[in-house]
């Protein structure tokens, strides 16, 4: 396979994945949510003055605890690959109301891109 052939199975690969995070937020559920992330992963961001981090789990958690994002708008505004590492940038708006930029950090294990690490901006109120 070519560089090039690879290159863009890496970016459809990374896209999946983080499609399933997105459509674990539309749903509501954090079972197809989980699909995206590897099992250690992470998650940091503050929510107003206060740090929100620790295991993935805490994302779930919070996301089981909240609902769906039934009205979110997504759009994928970068995706930057070196070999099994990647790093992908989100732009999500109307969470529940909120507006986010995701930025994921992603690795290749055993053929499939999950997400090991996710740092997050919540925009301030317009």
């Amino acid at each position: 396979m070519s560089n090039a052939a690879t290159a863009v199975d890496d970016r459809e690969g990374i896209a999946a994945a983080i499609q399933h995070y997105l459509d674990g937020a539309v749903s509501g559920s954090s079972e197809t949510m989980k699909r995206a992330f590897h099992d250690g992963a992470t998650i940091y961001g503050y929510i107003g003055p206060d740090l929100f981090g620790g295991p993935i789990q805490g994302l779930y958690d919070w996301h089981d605890q909240n609902g769906a994002a039934a009205e979110l708008q997504s759009r994928i505004a970068d995706i930057d690959v070196e070999g099994t590492i990647a790093t992908a940038r989100v732009e999500l708006d109307n969470w529940t109301g909120h507006k986010f930029t995701d930025m994921f950090t992603l690795l290749k294990t055993d053929g499939q891109w999950q997400i090991v690490s996710k740092v997050f901006y919540l925009h301030p109120e317009a």
